[in-house]
Parts: structure tokens; sequence; C-alpha cells
């Protein structure tokens, strides 16, 4: 109880300290000097030091199964591992906000402290414009998510966290999620300072550019733990399913990665600066869309935290002001400056303009078939799903010029570039590549013209950077690996999803089914009791059409808090595919369901995105960027 009312009264300190910051900041503003103030330091540190201590009181409080707060109690329970305890402080809606709220500060305190160098008055204007999105934070959990809730009559024991978040990923890739994230609100707060100040320029650019790439970084990292997170525990047996809370994350993800290349062509050539502060607002306006719609239970998801409908109206007031304000200080206020450069049809910066543009209609599509379901809903009360096909009619035809397009880019010279209608090397090599992506089609008996060029396109980039990086260009080493990461991404999506075969069947004990590429055999059932939970594992037996043997033992887990059945797939990863297995029982006899699929390049693709990460990395590193 103790823990509780000190949480609680953290966040009221953090709340005047945040109210306290405007007329110090506003003060420190008018004065002639190129130093910002130590009140502002000082009261921005016990501004975090009271959110810490607020974050940490909940962990305290999960740790000691305190049920006297209805957070603890809604979302843990005393057999829980202390692992997934202390997890459990973000894995529901009121940690989770917290949490942000506590990166929120942090972020803006790291900018003060490593922008030193930068104009007083755009640094002051950071800091107000970041306080606004923190104030609403607050304002939204002491309304109406506080983590801080009493019971009474304390109860004896809690709820439980859901069992499919009791994970060691799901456990780290929340933090990691929300780190990029809210790492966008300092490029938005910036932006929009920059702005006021007309201060949008190349150093802006170049000086802003960290803040970008590492958002990047951590939300390109986020994904992938999520999406590994929901291959092996959700049953689904594949890495994306078009669910709208993955969407939602892959929305700024497609904003941040256009925003990156047009920072580049802002600090080279002092253009695209439109573009980059668009970017900037939509990056993190995406991200809060996100981040609010998924706990306010407009968006329905395995992936959502909470779904309470009464918090919707708090969070579409604090978004109309966000998107409305930010749009029109960028509409009113923004005065672009003479840009005396021009830029000639075959140049670098042309080509990202263009894949910027790809990107942009990406997005949409995404933003559309996420969207158009609740708006559908509320105006003519109509439920509707938007699955695989809608993207994949929408998206796929795009893929190709701009896997095309791409090959293009990283090659050419900034300002202006000859354009050589023929190059042999290059023709050759994309002769090889339709060639080869013919031979890989022929295996499957799908010979189709579009799927031909399609994978052809994909080889085409992936040997383009492979060749990058043989010779001595104006090519980064970041870009050859980042470019080397997304080709093999693309290319190992596009053949898993040819190439992946799967068998649905119920089977019980002691039966075989065959299937036309081998068989499965359902040898045994064994149980076993674990702290919060019950264990049944089954032994299956695989023969493929060469007699070459593997055992899986995929399990279900029985909980008692809450009660509930999980399914935990097993999965031989080799070098070229997975296999995987993932059973369910059948209600009202002994026949168990089980769902068998054969998964190319399951390993590539989380390899290539690793691969992007690193890539980032070398770019953020890196202290003589060119």
């Amino acid at each position: 109880m103790f823990f509780n009312q000190l949480g609680y009264y953290s966040l009221i300190f953090g709340l005047i300290f945040s109210i306290i910051l405007f007329p110090i900041a506003y003060r420190d503003f008018k004065i002639v000097n190129n130093s910002i103030s130590s009140n502002i330091l000082t009261i921005l540190s016990l501004q975090l030091l009271s959110v810490f201590l607020s974050f940490i009181s909940l962990i305290i409080s999960f740790v000691n199964s305190d049920f006297s707060n209805e957070t603890v109690y809604n979302n843990s329970h005393t057999t829980k591992p202390l692992f997934y305890k202390i997890s459990g402080t973000w894995g529901n809606h009121e940690g989770s906000l917290l949490l942000c709220l506590l990166v929120l500060i942090l972020f803006i305190f790291l900018f003060l402290l490593t922008s030193k160098k930068e104009p007083k008055k755009y640094r002051i204007t950071t800091l107000l414009f970041q306080q606004i999105i923190i104030l609403g934070f607050l304002l939204f959990l002491l309304i109406t998510s506080s983590p801080f809730d009493y019971i009474f009559p304390i109860p004896k024991e809690g709820l439980g966290l859901n069992p499919i978040l009791q994970d060691p990923i799901l456990a780290i890739h929340p933090p990691i999620l929300y780190l990029g994230y809210i790492g966008s609100s300092i490029i938005f707060s910036s932006s929009l300072a920059a702005i006021t100040q007309n201060y949008v320029d190349s150093n802006w650019a170049k000086n802003l550019k960290n803040w970008v790439i590492i958002s990047w970084i951590l939300l390109t990292i986020g994904i992938m733990l999520g999406s590994i997170w929901a291959y092996y525990e959700l049953g689904w047996g594949g890495f994306w399913f078009w669910d709208p809370v993955e969407n939602i994350s892959l929305m700024p993800w497609l904003c941040l990665t256009a925003l990156i290349h047009s920072i580049i062509v802002l600090e080279k050539r002092s253009l695209l600066a439109s573009w980059t502060l668009i970017l900037s607002i939509a990056s993190f306006t995406l991200s809060m869309c996100g981040t609010f719609l998924v706990r306010s239970g407009i968006l329905n998801s395995v992936h959502t935290f909470a779904n309470d409908p009464k918090r919707g109206i708090f969070i579409l007031i604090f978004l109309f002001v966000l998107i409305l304000g930010s749009l029109f200080i960028f509409f009113v206020l923004y005065k672009p400056k003479i840009e005396e450069q021009k830029n000639f049809l075959f140049s670098k910066e042309t080509s990202i303009l263009l894949n910027n543009w790809f990107m942009m209609y990406f997005l949409s599509v995404v933003l559309i078939g996420t969207v158009y379901p609740i708006f559908l809903e509320v105006i003519a009360n109509e439920k509707i799903s938007v699955g695989p096909p809608f993207y994949n009619k929408l998206l796929i035809p795009f893929l190709i010029p701009f896997l095309i397009f791409m090959t293009i880019g990283p090659s050419t010279k900034w300002i202006k570039d000859n354009f050589k209608l023929i190059n042999l090397r290059l023709i050759l090599l994309f002769i090889i590549s339709i060639f080869l992506s013919y031979l890989i089609l022929s295996k499957t008996g799908s010979r189709g013209l579009f799927t031909t060029v399609l994978i052809g396109s994909s080889l085409y980039l992936l040997f383009i950077t492979v060749k990058d990086f043989f010779i001595k260009n104006q090519i980064n080493l970041s870009q050859k690996i980042s470019h080397f990461g997304f080709s093999l991404l693309i290319l190992s999506i596009i053949i898993n999803g040819i190439f992946s075969s799967e068998v649905i069947t119920n089977i019980k004990v002691g039966e075989k089914y065959n299937f036309k590429h081998g068989s499965i055999y359902f040898e045994k059932i064994n149980s076993f009791k674990e702290k919060n939970y019950m264990s049944v594992v089954g032994t299956f037996k695989i023969k493929d059409r060469n007699n070459k043997e593997i055992y899986l033992k995929p399990e279900l887990r029985i909980f008692n808090q809450p009660i509930m059945i999980t399914s935990e797939a097993d999965i031989k990863t080799s070098f070229y595919s997975d296999k995987f297995l993932v059973m369910n029982v059948v209600k009202g006899n002994e026949f168990y369901n089980i769902r068998y699929q054969i998964k190319p390049f399951m390993i590539w693709i989380w390899l290539s995105t690793i691969l992007l990460v690193i890539g980032g990395l070398v770019n953020f590193l890196n202290k003589e960027r060119k």
C-alpha cells in the first residue's frame, strides 16, 4: 500500500514539475545567451526522478503481489514467476503508458545534454513541445488510466497476466518498441521547434539524423522481436499476418525509413526540407496513434493490452490536438528557404525522392487496410476483416518497380548524373536473375510471368548490393549493409510465401497421416506439472519423401490463473527451411488438431533484419559521416 501511494504522489509531482517548466523555460527563452538555465535542467531532473520513482513503485507492487493495487490485481497473481511479475509491469495498459512517460522525459533530458552546440531558443522550444506531450501523458494517466488505483477489500489473489504474454521475448519486446516510438517524439518536437525558430537547414538535419537512426533501429528490433514471438507463440506459423497491431508498428517504420533518406538529402544538398518536416511529424503522429488506438479498445487484436473504449474520448481529443497543432505550425508558420540548387532528373536525390513516394504508397495501403474496418463499423455498423489478399493485390505489383529503382539509386551521383541507356553488365545480370527465377519456380510447377519477374527483381537487387561491396564508390558501408539486408529480406519473404506448404488434420495417438511430401506419426503424449501451468507434450515422428526422420514435440499449456490453454509450437530450424508443428485439443473426442508447415528461408528473414540493424548502427557510430 505504501508503494501504491508513493507511486501516485510521484506522478502528481511529475505533473507539477511539468507545469512549472513552462514559465521558467519561457523566461529563460527571453535571456540573450546560448546556455540554458540550470533551473530548467534541475526541474527536468526532478521530474525524471519523480516518474522513475513512480515506475519503480509499480514494479515493487508487482513483485510483492500487492493486490490493493488494481493494476497488479488485474495483471498478476502469486504463482506467477518473478521474471513475469516484473515484465508484467509494462505488459498492461497502465504500466506501459507509465513506461512511455518515463522514456519521454528521459529522451528530452538526453537531448538537452547532447545538443549544447545548438541554438538556445531552438533547444528550449524543443523542450516546450516535448513537455506538451509529457503533460498529455501525465493527464491521461492521472485522469483515466492511473496505475495506482486502490481496491478495498483487498483480494487474496490476482486475476493473472494473459499466458501468451508470459514469454521471455515478449517481456523485452514492448520496452524496445516503446523506445522506438518515443524516440520519434524528439524528432517531432525538434521539427516543430526548427519551424518556429527558422532553423530548418543542413546543420539541423545533420544533428537530428542521430535521433532518426536510433529510433529506426529500436523500432526495427522491436518489430523483429514481436514477429518472432508471434511466429512460435500464436501458432500462426508465419512472420507477418497483417494484424492491426502489426500494421500499427509497420507504418511509423516505413515513415522513419523514408525520413532517413530525405534527411540525408537535406544534409547533403539542402533539398527536401518540406519532406523531412512532414515525415518527422508523421512518424511520431503514427506512433502515438498506434500507441493509443491499441489501448483504447478501438482495434481488436491478439496483441492488444487493453480493451476499454471509455478511454477513447480522451485519446481522440489528445490526438486531435496533437495532429491539428502540428499541421497548423507546418502550414502556417513554416517559411521555406529559397533552394537555389536545381534538382536534375537523373541524380541521387531524385532516386531517393522516387523511392520515398513508393514508401508513402505502401504506408497508405497499410493505413487504409487498418482503419477502414473501423470507419465502416462506425458508419454502417458492419464488421469486416482486411487480410493478406487485400495487401498482396495492392502492394506486390508496385514492389517490382520499387526494387528496380533501388538498384539504380545508390550508384547515381549527387546533383546530376548521366543516364546510360545501355549497360551490358547490368543487363546481363538482370537476365541471369530472371533465368534463376525461372529455374526456382520450375520446381513448383508455377512459371507465371509476374512471379518470375518478381523473384528476378529481388535477385537482381541482391546481386547489385553484393556487387557494391567489391567496388570503391560513393556508397558508404552502412548503406551497403542496410541495402544488402533489405534485399535479402525481400527475397526471403517472397520465396517463403511461394514455397511454403501446410498440412492440417485431426489425429490421435498411435495414428499415422500420409501427405504429399511425407508422413506424420503421432507416437505419444506426456504430461508435466510446472509452477503455474500443466504441460501436455506430444511426440511426432515426421518423415519426408526421402525417408529422412525428425521428431517434433509441440506443447499445450493449461494455465490455472487465468484459466487458459495455449499452444507452444516446436520448430526445427535449418539453413534452408523451418519445420513447424503446433497442436490443439479437439473438444469432445480423443483427437488432436495439428498444423504442420514447411517454411523456407525463415532464418534468413531474421538474419536480414539483423543486417538492417547493423547497417543502422554503423551509420550511428560513424563519427565521420560524409
